[in-house]
């Protein structure tokens, strides 16, 4: 498994998650750069994501939703905020309403991401996510947030393998 680390620091309002993935960060960097890769790893197994939007530049926004296992939808969206290929990511990271709009009763979490060259043409891979409080935090990880990004995570090994 790819994840080698899930830390809740409920002091600094973060959740940081670590992986050791089996590619250079230039391919590593694919599976959030291409909407058809993102597609498949971004939400766990039981809730794969469809990309609805695209548009990945600093500025740009990304819209998608998640499927569930009795066919319920979950929406979010992605606004960019910096890019720097293939070694960093950060944008603010939110849930969406069934129109697709942000939603107003749950909260927005800055996210950034670190790729970083690792043992033998590996990548260590840092996704950390703040909050605005201990309350923002506590809800998002109740709906699961670390177990799920955990999970959707863990889809990389065999992406990066079979490319």
């Amino acid at each position: 498994m790819s994840v080698t680390d899930v830390q809740k620091d409920y002091d600094s309002l973060s959740l940081t998650l670590t992986a050791e993935l089996p590619a250079p960060p230039e391919r590593v960097w694919q599976l959030w750069a291409d909407p058809r890769l993102l597609e498949r790893w971004w939400g766990p197994p039981t809730w794969p994501a469809t990309v609805d939007s695209f548009d990945f530049r600093p500025g740009g926004e990304v819209a998608y939703h998640m499927t569930g296992p009795d066919g319920s939808v979950a929406r979010g969206w992605w606004v960019l905020r910096s890019i720097e290929e293939p070694v960093a990511l950060a944008f603010e990271d939110g849930f969406a309403d069934d129109d697709g709009r942000p939603s107003a009763e749950l909260p927005v979490m800055p996210t950034t991401v670190q790729l970083a060259p690792s043992g033998d043409r590996g990548t260590t891979m840092t996704i950390s996510t703040a909050y605005a409080s201990r309350q923002d935090m506590e809800r998002v990880l109740e709906m699961g947030m670390a177990e799920g990004l955990r999970e959707a995570v863990s889809q990389m090994d065999g992406l990066l393998v079979s490319a």
